[in-house]
Parts: structure tokens; sequence; C-alpha cells
């Protein structure tokens, strides 16, 4: 396993060398809380890379050509678009604010010239459509040039409008918005490998959506319990497989995965370890195999049951937001309405669940807080997964669901820290972690400014900070080592001189290339491979 120290860079089984290559955003020392990075992404192909803020605005940088002339320019990433995806709100009828801030940003495949991306805040979902235009229209036969409309009477011949060039321009569209289906705040949304539907997630529910259809969603997982009272786990991340579209995975505040397959069940939340016995469900036997039983949320709080046809659904109401997690009315009960199928009465497959068995001699008072996952990946391949706790890495195979194949200590030297970042709220923090696109590295974030990368054919790890002190182009990063006791070496920095006000959360990989984007508070770090 991977130490929690540094050593030598990850690149897919060869030493790489990583470079500086560009920071965005403002030097100022104070901060303001809306330019606070909150999310990164890389589209399908690389060449965009938008982020999404506090402030509910999203920044696109494109990459530019590569220029022989400029050879310290090498594939720099500029701002492409810039636009407000959400405004702040306020619920009347709860008396809850809603943030702007922007949780997740996924992009959809390209299939034409224009770009779509999913952006999401704690409430509502907006489907963007990010678009260039380079031509205008003119000669129009009832309006002026200035704009000014035409008295048609006294028209006397007709002009075909013809389309001039123009200064390149890049809109932003918003073409749907799903809103007014999530109870709780929203941590996930993934796009499903069909390109047709898409899940999002909150603490206790996952709902799945078709693009185009905006006034439904089905519920797909919902672990809400009768009495909140019982409520013992949240929801922390979910995510499709990137090739097969009836699975998708989701983790939960106890440390556990759960594997599941939309074909087995309407409602992927059954606990295969639950000694308690569900009731029967009755699942489409269907000669024509073309019928789905899905369960809908709908506008009155119930859930209904209902037999469709995929992508054929059935027009009923809104759904509509309820209470916050802890708020009034959160232990609302709802009811079940009976699945309707042709076929006989059987008990549906379990979920698979991953979890790692606790060591009780290492057991604590904070065990239960640091085994939450934060994040969890599939790999491009489809074959691994990876989670992200508050202390390590952990890489699983999708056939074995024992333990992990793979353990990869972050920064391990916090541990006998935890009880001062209990008490200024650093161990609640959410890590993000992402895969190389080849699969052989992946990459997650510390505090301090520091990010650790993992080279899992070579075994070694590196940790490596994002520093404007090292903002020099083509500026080779050094290695940094946290000093855990004993006499500290010269290039070495001490446990206890580790500034958590900076940390990187938030992370993200070319899908191709060795380029890696960094957020470190209001800055975006850009690092890419040493070429000489």
């Amino acid at each position: 396993m991977a130490g929690a120290g540094g050593g030598g860079c990850p690149a897919g089984g060869n030493d790489l060398q990583w470079c500086f290559s560009q920071v965005k955003g403002a030097i100022d020392e104070d901060v303001a809380e809306a330019d606070i990075i909150s999310t990164v992404e890389f589209n399908y192909s690389g060449d965009l890379l938008a982020t999404g803020d506090k402030g509910g605005r999203v920044v696109i940088f494109q990459r530019e050509q590569e220029n022989k002339s400029r050879p310290h320019s090498r594939g720099e990433y500029n701002v492409y678009s810039t636009f407000q995806s959400h405004e702040p709100e306020f619920d009347y009828l709860k008396s809850l604010e809603i943030e702007e801030k922007i949780n997740k940003i996924r992009w959809l495949p390209q299939q034409n010239a224009a770009h779509f991306l999913l952006s999401t805040n704690d409430k509502t979902i907006k489907l963007w459509k990010i678009s260039e235009r380079d031509k205008r229209a003119e000669g129009y036969n009832l309006k002026d040039e200035d704009g000014r409309l035409r008295d048609p009477f006294r028209l006397t011949a007709l002009r075909v409008p013809i389309l001039k060039p123009m200064d390149l321009m890049v809109e932003a569209s918003p073409r749907r918005i799903f809103a007014n289906a999530h109870t709780y705040h929203i941590n996930s949304i993934s796009v499903n490998s069909d390109h047709e539907t898409y899940l999002s997630a909150d603490d206790l529910r996952i709902n799945l959506w078709h693009l185009e259809i905006t006034d439904r969603s089905f519920n797909i997982v919902d672990i809400k319990p009768a009495n909140m009272e019982e409520l013992t786990e949240v929801i922390t991340a979910a995510e499709f497989h990137p090739h097969q579209c009836n699975v998708f995975v989701y983790s939960s505040s106890k440390g556990t995965i759960r594997l599941c397959d939309m074909r087995s069940s309407a409602l992927c939340d059954r606990h295969s370890k639950s000694v308690k016995k569900r009731p029967h469900f009755i699942e489409n036997q269907c000669a024509c195999r073309g019928c789905v039983t899905y369960v809908l949320e709908t506008a009155h709080g119930s859930r209904e049951c209902h037999q469709v046809t995929p992508y054929l659904l059935p027009g009923l109401g809104t759904p509509r937001a309820g209470r916050g997690l802890l708020g009034p009315g959160a232990a609302r009960t709802h009811r079940h309405g009976a699945v309707v199928a042709c076929g006989r009465r059987r008990d549906l497959k379990q979920d698979t669940v991953f979890e790692e068995p606790e060591d009780p001699s290492s057991r604590s008072f904070f065990s239960e807080i640091i085994s939450s996952i934060s994040d969890v990946k599939f790999s491009h391949s489809g074959r691994y997964m990876m989670t992200r706790d508050y202390l390590s890495v952990k890489v699983w195979d999708l056939n074995m669901e024992s333990r992990p194949v793979e353990t990869h200590q972050v920064h391990e030297y916090l541990r006998s820290k935890l009880c001062s970042l209990y008490e200024n709220d650093c161990i609640f923090d959410k890590f993000e972690c992402c895969w190389s696109g080849s699969d052989s590295a992946i990459m997650t974030g510390s505090y301090n400014n520091f990010f650790r990368m993992f080279d899992r054919n070579t075994r070694r790890d590196v940790t490596l900070e994002a520093s404007r002190e090292n903002s020099k182009p083509r500026a080779s990063l050094k290695p940094r080592k946290v000093c855990t006791g004993g006499k500290r070496k010269k290039d070495e920095i001490s446990v206890d001189s580790l500034d958590f006000n900076k940390k990187i959360l938030h992370t993200a990989w070319h899908p191709a290339g060795n380029v890696i984007a960094v957020a470190a508070t209001n800055n975006l770090y850009i690092f890419q491979d040493k070429v000489n």
C-alpha cells in the first residue's frame, strides 16, 4: 500500500515530472465567499474546462491550439464563456434560503457544434447550451438596421436577408430546468451512458431524469425511514457506470458503497445485509421484454409505481420539494402504490454492498465520521471504482465486494489531530478524487494546498503543492513531505505548521492527457507534464 509521505511521481508506470502551467483567479488576501471554487470538470475531449463557484457562476475555459512560435504557452486554457447559472432564492413556504452555490457540473457528450452541460445548486438542476455565433443577419424587410419596425404598406420591394461576419460571440442559454424534485440538498448528478437520462442524488433519495422531460422524475433510491429519529445514514455521492446504462453506485455516510442494477428492481434501496424481509414485488416478465417498472415521485409527495415503456413516461404530476432534512415536517410519511406488471410474484435481486470490515482495535470516537465516503468514481474502463473517505482513497474491484484491492493513505499523519479537526469542523470536509485518463493513477486533495497522486502500477506516491510561489512558467513541482515527529529536515514541513484553511477539495484530470486542474480556494491551478 502506498504511504503517506511523498516519493516518485506517478505517470502510468513511468516517472513523470509535473510543471506549472497556469493559475486563474485573483491574488487578493481577502477572498470573497462568492469567489470560492466549488466544482471543477473537464469535458469529454478535455478541450473545455468548467468551474463553478459559491456565487452561482460557471466559468468555462477553452484549450488553445498549440503555437510553435510560443512553446511556453503549450495548450493553455483561456476564458471561453462566463455566465450566471443560479441565483439565490428564498422558499417562503418553508422560510428557507436556497444558496446559489454550484454543487456539481457534468458535461454531456458533444453531438454537434454546441456544447451542453448540467449544473446544479442545492435544489435546481439546469441544462445549459453553450454555442458560438460569428454571423449576423442583415437586410430585413420589416425593420431597419437599427431595429425599428417599418410600415409594411410602404414596402416597394422584397429583400432576401443575408448573413454577414461578426466578432465571435459565445452564448450560454438554459435549455431545461429540472426543479422541485428534491426535498434535501443535491450532492451529485451523473449523466448516463445512454446520453438520454441522468441521476440526481440528495441526502436520502436518488432520482432518475430524462433530459427532455422536466416535470417528472423517477425515484430509484429512497432510504428515508418512516420515523426520522431512526435515521442512521445519508447518501453522500452517486454515479452511473460509464458503459452499462442500468448500473449505478451510491455511497453513504456509514462508509458503505452500494452497486445497483435498475433491471433488478424499481426501487434500488434494498440493503443486502438487512435481516428484515422486504415485501414481494411483481417483476415484469413480458414476452416483449419492453416494459419496465419504475417508482415515480409525484406532486403530492407519494410514490406511485407504474409499468411503462422506457422513455414513454406516464403523465403524472410535477414533483414537489419538501422539508429540509432536519426541518419541520421532515418525518412526513409516504403512500406506497402497488406495482402492476404482467409477471409472476418473486423476490427481487439484492444490490451488492461494498464494505471493508472495521478493525476493532482502531475504533475511536471519530471512526464513524472519518469512514464517511465523500466521493465515489468509476474508472474509465468500468472495471474498478474509487472511494474517498477522510483519511484514505480506496480502489475496489467490482467483482470483489469484501475488501478493496488498493488502499492509499492520503494524510494518515492527521489521525493524531482528529480532536482539533473536529473542533474546527475540518473533519467534515468533503474531498473529491479523480482518475487519470488511462486509470493508471489517481489524485485527490489535502490541506495546506497539498494534493496527492498515486501510481497504481508502481505503488509510488507523491505530495505536490498548488502555490503561487512556484508559479513560474514550466517550473517543475517539487515533492513535499510532512514531518510527523523527530528532527525535521530542511525541505519538510511539520504537521503542526499545516494551514487547514488552505484545502484542495476539488480536482480534475484531463481524460486523454497529462493535464490536471486543482481548485485552491478562489484560484484554479493547471499543471501538465514537463516536456524538455
